[in-house]
């Protein structure tokens, strides 16, 4: 995402939230004093934004029900295989290949890669509208599936990647094992982002999205190696 999307996304929250002037030069790219502060929690290495000159964290947390702006402003939802059978049965579909065909679509975009390289990604994504095309990829759309409260009416069996929300992860190959690492997407949609001066706040929200983080990094795996999405590092 461009620093011109995130400016945009940031002009619109601060109309309905406070957001720390310090938060948002960061996420605009101003500030040149962040260092990564990497934590290990269960299976996942989290990767915290740590700003020396201010001597404090960059943590996280979730203000639902009064926020929902996470599913306001999608960019797309990429499925994994499980997501497939899982969502098309909720949607009574009787067939995964009918569900695929009617309700999904598929979308190719670049985005760089933990090592700076760039890779293209090739993803089957649930449309967040009926009438959704690949030229829609990317830009924001409020979620079909988002009632008037905004609550999730797939809920609980909604897109895995849906529960990763504020964060991203990956895959490093550590002396011959896969490692899940994870941080967290700045897009400027989300006013939960707050600094601390240490961890100890967030560690229980470390701990409860660690296996979440975990089982959908692996499951996402496993449905590149079936054939239903693509990494390429180019």
């Amino acid at each position: 995402m461009s620093y011109d999307h995130i400016s945009e996304s940031l002009t619109l929250l601060q109309k309905d939230w406070s957001v720390d002037p310090i938060l948002v030069d960061f996420m605009l790219g101003k500030r040149t004093d962040v260092t990564d502060h990497a934590v290990k929690v269960g299976q996942v290495i989290f990767h915290i934004p740590y700003i020396t000159g201010e001597k404090k964290f960059i943590l996280w947390k979730c203000y639902w029900p009064d926020c929902h702006n996470c599913c306001e402003r999608q960019g797309r939802l990429p499925l994994t295989s499980d997501d497939l059978i899982t969502i098309g049965k909720g949607l009574k579909y009787q067939k995964t290949s009918d569900f695929v065909k009617n309700e999904t679509l598929v979308a190719t975009w670049m985005e760089s890669g933990p090592s700076g390289n760039n890779v293209l990604m090739t993803s089957v994504n649930l449309k967040r509208k009926i009438d959704e095309t690949e030229s829609d990829d990317g830009t924001h759309i409020r979620c079909r599936f988002l009632d008037e409260k905004g609550a999730c009416s797939m809920h609980p069996n909604r897109p895995g990647v849906c529960y990763l929300y504020p964060f991203s992860s990956w895959l490093e190959n550590e002396t011959g094992r896969a490692r899940v690492h994870s941080t967290y997407q700045f897009t400027g949609d989300c006013p939960g982002f707050f600094l601390e001066g240490s961890l100890d706040s967030m560690k229980e929200t470390l701990k409860e999205y660690s296996n979440t983080i975990y089982d959908y990094t692996m499951k996402y795996t496993r449905t590149t190696r079936e054939g239903f999405s693509l990494t390429s590092f180019v």
